[in-house]
């Protein structure tokens, strides 16, 4: 690995660290409920990978309702209050298949390694999950202004890491994700059962992965 490029992998959380998404999808049916609207998987699934309050503007519009500044961040506070407390029996047991095994092997290999998340809880989930020490860096919606598929969660974290764009390769769960990794200039690997579109490489999970394993699918692939 010596002669690679790659030096730096990021990572979203929601449905490639953990199993959160079905506690964001409950949570934003109670949002959706207190107007007798009732959300769907498939208008959940435009929610992941954007922020907090553009996913209230889009429920918002889907129930045909239009919201002032101060609903918006009132509903914002109670969606994240929600969630919150979905998730207070997080464990390590909520991490995805393969994931922990693979992050290490990464760290030894002396890969750089992010976190990239739309989510303003990204650290407090890790810290429950009892691996945010093993990231050089969290970049959460905290860190940002503007949700994916604008590339600023990880153009951040490539610079924090001190890498240039296309040494980094971006692990999503989400059409916004992937396109969020293309803008920013950096190789990405979909993550789940879902077809993305456009990105360099699938895998419906991290089990069996290794650093050599997943180099070596990017450079036979893109002659890096």
């Amino acid at each position: 690995m010596d002669n690679f490029e790659i030096k730096g992998l990021i990572f979203d959380l929601d449905g490639v660290i953990a199993d959160t998404a079905h506690l964001h999808y409950k949570a934003w049916c109670k949002i959706g409920q207190q107007w007798g609207f009732n959300l769907s998987i498939t208008q959940n699934e435009e929610l992941k990978g954007i922020s907090r309050k553009d996913s209230i503007i889009k429920i918002a519009n889907w129930a045909g309702r239009n919201l002032s500044e101060s609903e918006l961040e009132d509903l914002a506070n109670k969606k994240n209050e929600k969630y919150l407390k979905f998730c207070q029996n997080m464990g390590t047991g909520d991490i995805l298949p393969g994931v922990y095994d693979f992050i290490i092997a990464c760290g030894k290999e002396d890969l750089k390694l992010a976190v990239g998340s739309a989510s303003k809880n990204a650290k407090i989930i890790l810290q429950k999950l009892g691996i945010d020490d093993l990231f050089s860096i969290i970049v959460d919606g905290n860190m940002v202004e503007k949700s994916k598929p604008d590339p600023e969660v990880f153009l951040k974290g490539a610079e924090i890491l001190n890498l240039k764009s296309n040494s980094c390769v971006v692990f999503e769960d989400s059409q916004a994700g992937i396109q969020a990794a293309i803008n920013a200039g950096m190789f990405s690997v979909g993550v789940g059962q879902k077809h993305l579109e456009s990105c360099n490489h699938m895998i419906e999970n991290f089990n069996g992965l290794s650093p050599e394993k997943l180099i070596s699918k990017l450079s036979n692939s893109f002659n890096l």
